[in-house]
C-alpha cells in the first residue's frame, strides 16, 4: 500500500526522510550489528545522539545557555504534575489560563498540590477563543503561570504570549517547532513529542536553571527537572527509540531551513485550508478567527449526517485520520511539520469535490 496523507493530531505523521533513514538505521545501526534499540543508552554511539539532539534543538529555538534541555518521559500529562511540585510549595497560589481541554486537565493536576487560580476560563464559549488578556483575574502572589498556546482538541492557539512577572509555563505539544518562539520569555516549555518531534514516549522540557532550585522537599526523584538536568535526562534508562527519532527530526528540520522556514510553510497552508473552509457555505470552523490554530483545524459540516460518508470517502482517497475528537465531534485537520503543503492540496479539492456531489 502506498503511503496516504495523514492528519492524525497524535501520534502524527512522521516526514518520509525520517522513516527511510529508520528502515535502512533498523538492523546495523552506525555499524554496530545492532539496531538502536538495542543499544545501551551508556554506549558512546548513543550518547553522541543524545548530544546532537539537544546541541540541534537549541540551535532550531535559539534556547539561551541558561536554560536545560530535558528529555524525560512521561508525556506532558506527566509534567502536569511536576510543574507545580517542581515551582510551588504546599499553600502556594498558581495561575492557570483555561482555553481547552488540555489546559483544564493542567489546572486539574495542578489543583492536587496547591491551590489554583483560574485566571481566564474560555468554557463560557466552548472553547472557541482567548479571552482578551486585559480581563485576566491574575492573583499577584501566583507562584507561576499556565497556559496551553496551541489547543489540539479545539483548534485554538494563542498569537501572542501573556506578560507578566512571574515564571511562565506553556505546554507547547502541539505547536512547538512549528514556527520560531522567543524561548527567554518562558520559565518553563514542555511538549509532547508525538506531534511535531517524534514518536510518542519521549518528552521535551525547557527550563530556566534558576527554577530548577524551587523544587519542594520530598517530591521523587524521577518528578524533578533538577534530576533530568544532573544526569543528562539518564536519570533512568531513557526512551532510546524515540529520542533517535527526535534526533532525526531536529537534522530533518534544520535541512530544510529551520523553524523560519517551516513557519512559513505552516502559514501557507493554515490560510489555505481555513479559506476553503470560509469560502463554502458547506462547511464551517467554530473557532474565533484570531484565535485559529496553525497546527489543527476542525471543522463541521452544514449537515452532520453526512460525517460517516465523509469519512469514509476521503480514507479511501487516502487522506486519513480526519474525525473530530469525541468530545468535539465534525471532522479535524492536523496539519503538522511533517504534513506537506501536497497534502492540504489534496485535502481541499477532495473537500470541494465532497460538496459539489452531497450539497
Amino acid at each position: 500500500m502506498s503511503r496516504v496523507f495523514n492528519f492524525s493530531a497524535g501520534p502524527a505523521a512522521l516526514p518520509d526522510e525520517v522513516l527511510d533513514t529508520i528502515r535502512s538505521d533498523i538492523p546495523d545501526w552506525q555499524g554496530t550489528g545492532m539496531s538502536v534499540m538495542e543499544i545501551s543508552h551508556r554506549s558512546k554511539e548513543f550518547v553522541e545522539v543524545a548530544a546532537r539532539a539537544e546541541a540541534n534543538l537549541r540551535k532550531l529555538l535559539g534556547i539561551p545557555d541558561d536554560y536545560s534541555v530535558l528529555f524525560p518521559q512521561g508525556g506532558a500529562t506527566m509534567q502536569m504534575a511536576m510543574a507545580p511540585l517542581n515551582l510551588s510549595q504546599p499553600g502556594d497560589t498558581v495561575d492557570y489560563v483555561v482555553t481547552g481541554s488540555w489546559g483544564k486537565k493542567a489546572a486539574g493536576e495542578a489543583g492536587k498540590f496547591c491551590s489554583v487560580n483560574v485566571a481566564a476560563d474560555a468554557s463560557d464559549k466552548n472553547f472557541t477563543y482567548i479571552p482578551d488578556e486585559s480581563s485576566w483575574r491574575r492573583d499577584p502572589g501566583a507562584a507561576y503561570l499556565h497556559y496551553t498556546p496551541n489547543e489540539t482538541i479545539a483548534g485554538v492557539e494563542f498569537h501572542f504570549v501573556p506578560g507578566g512577572d512571574v515564571p511562565l509555563v506553556a505546554d507547547m505539544s502541539s505547536t512547538i517547532l512549528s514556527r520560531p518562539i522567543d524561548v527567554s520569555r518562558f520559565g518553563v516549555i514542555y511538549a509532547g513529542a508525538q506531534k511535531n518531534i517524534g514518536p510518542a514516549g519521549i518528552t521535551v522540557v525547557i527550563v530556566r536553571n534558576e527554577l530548577l532550585e524551587r523544587v519542594r522537599p520530598g517530591t521523587a526523584h524521577l518528578m524533578t527537572w533538577k534530576s533530568y538536568a544532573d544526569s543528562d535526562s539518564m536519570t533512568n534508562t531513557p526512551p532510546t527509540f524515540a529520542w533517535y527519532v527526535a534526533d532525526l527530526v531536529f537534522r530533518w528540520l534544520l535541512a530544510r531551513g529551520g523553524v523560519e522556514a517551516i513557519g512559513e510553510i505552516n502559514r501557507r497552508k493554515s490560510e489555505a485550508l481555513y479559506a476553503a473552509i470560509d469560502g463554502s457555505d458547506f462547511y464551517s470552523n467554530p473557532v474565533a478567527v484570531d484565535a485559529r490554530s496553525w497546527m489543527n483545524v476542525p471543522f463541521v459540516l452544514a449537515d452532520s449526517a453526512l460525517d460517516a460518508t465523509f469519512l469514509e470517502e476521503s480514507k479511501a482517497a487516502g487522506l486519513t485520520n480526519l474525525k473530530g475528537h469525541r468530545s468535539v465531534g465534525g471532522m479535524r485537520a492536523s496539519i503538522y511539520n511533517a504534513v506537506p503543503e501536497e497534502a492540504v492540496a489534496a485535502l481541499i479539492d477532495f473537500m470541494a469535490d465532497f460538496e459539489r456531489r452531497k450539497a
